[in-house]
């Protein structure tokens, strides 16, 4: 069903975290902009669709006033807003905002560190734009920052934070299907697996809380009030977002599962995980019934490789690129 491309190369290797990269299509310049996290660095890749044209930039894990930062980079992602797309990433002291082609910081925000070191880490991940002008960046305490974002110019403001996990925030997803009957709109997962389920607004509605298994879920995404959630244990499991009753349970891998991806338009699922594979499945969502579901249609085996990244390059789930820990390159895959 899907056969591998010519990959792209990136100046480091890719860091074992969650998530770890970024697509964002550019159709009118017909390029697709990628990026992969390395320790304090961004690599980030601008690709001509003909495969012609390649450009290469690094992003430092910036803090105002300091030449150089150490601080380590826990998530880069892309937010198509739909009046702007921003690149968020965060890291151990704090978020920024930067325009998509990371030409332009717009926005810093500090995390609260303490003064005398805790046992416990300060950091900030799981990104996800919502609605028409949000954006929900998670930290380490379990809270969620919500951030106004207006549709020009950098004046980005802190609308809201929702308190609510105990854990720390792994990954948040907003509702992809494009659909306006969703009531759900935004879900947050933490390293204990719980999950919340919000309406977003100008206050943010606590819907439901899903409660976890004591094992973390590393990726989560929310299709046609659908909840997709992907676990260290490597079973992925369907939820219905506003009763959280549990549609289905798939045991999807033999290890920890590190990336989630959902190609709203045909209902292409994508999973990616340590042990190697990336896998592709199809949903089919029955409203009559209120069922789900879950088809298996194609695997691929990046041999030797902990997968930690993993996404649809569009909508359609025409095709998909994966990095994986200590691989300096991009591998792509497009259907045959």
């Amino acid at each position: 069903m899907y056969h591998k491309e010519k990959s792209i190369q990136i100046k480091n290797s890719a860091s074992a975290l969650y998530n770890n990269l970024g697509v964002l299509r550019i159709a009118p310049r017909r390029l697709t902009y990628f990026t992969v996290v390395h320790a304090n660095v961004v690599n980030m890749v601008s690709a001509s669709w003909d495969g012609l044209n390649y450009s290469h930039r690094q992003l430092q894990s910036k803090e105002p006033n300091v030449a150089t930062s150490t601080s380590l980079i826990m998530q880069a992602a892309f937010c198509a807003l739909p009046s702007r797309d921003l690149l968020v990433v965060t890291s151990q002291k704090g978020i920024q905002m930067y325009e998509s082609d990371g030409s332009i910081m717009v926005y810093w925000h500090a995390l609260d560190t303490p003064e005398t070191p805790t046992a416990q880490a300060v950091f900030a991940r799981g990104i996800s734009a919502v609605w028409e002008n949000y954006i929900c960046v998670g930290v380490s305490s379990g809270a969620i920052l919500v951030f106004d974002i207006p549709s020009k110019g950098s004046n980005i403001t802190l609308s809201e934070v929702l308190e609510e996990h105990k854990e720390s925030i792994t990954d948040m997803a907003s509702e992809c299907s494009g659909s306006q009957e969703c009531i759900a709109d935004l879900v947050s997962a933490d390293d204990g697996g719980n999950l919340c389920v919000w309406k977003s607004g100008e206050e943010f509605q606590l819907l439901n809380r899903i409660p976890g298994f004591d094992m973390s879920c590393s990726s989560v995404k929310l299709w046609k009030g659908t909840v997709v959630a992907g676990y260290g244990t490597g079973q992925i499991r369907l939820y219905e977002a506003v009763t959280g009753i549990l549609h289905a349970e798939v045991n999807a891998h033999a290890r920890w599962i590190y990336s989630l991806d959902i190609a709203p338009f045909s209902g292409l699922l994508l999973s990616a995980a340590e042990d190697s594979l990336v896998r592709v499945w199809h949903l089919t969502l029955t409203p009559e019934t209120n069922s789900v579901e879950v088809a298996h249609l194609h695997n691929e085996c990046v041999t030797d490789t902990q997968i930690c990244g993993a996404k649809f390059c569009d909508g359609d789930g025409y095709a998909f690129a994966v990095t994986g820990y200590d691989l300096s390159e991009i591998i792509r895959y497009t259907q045959s």
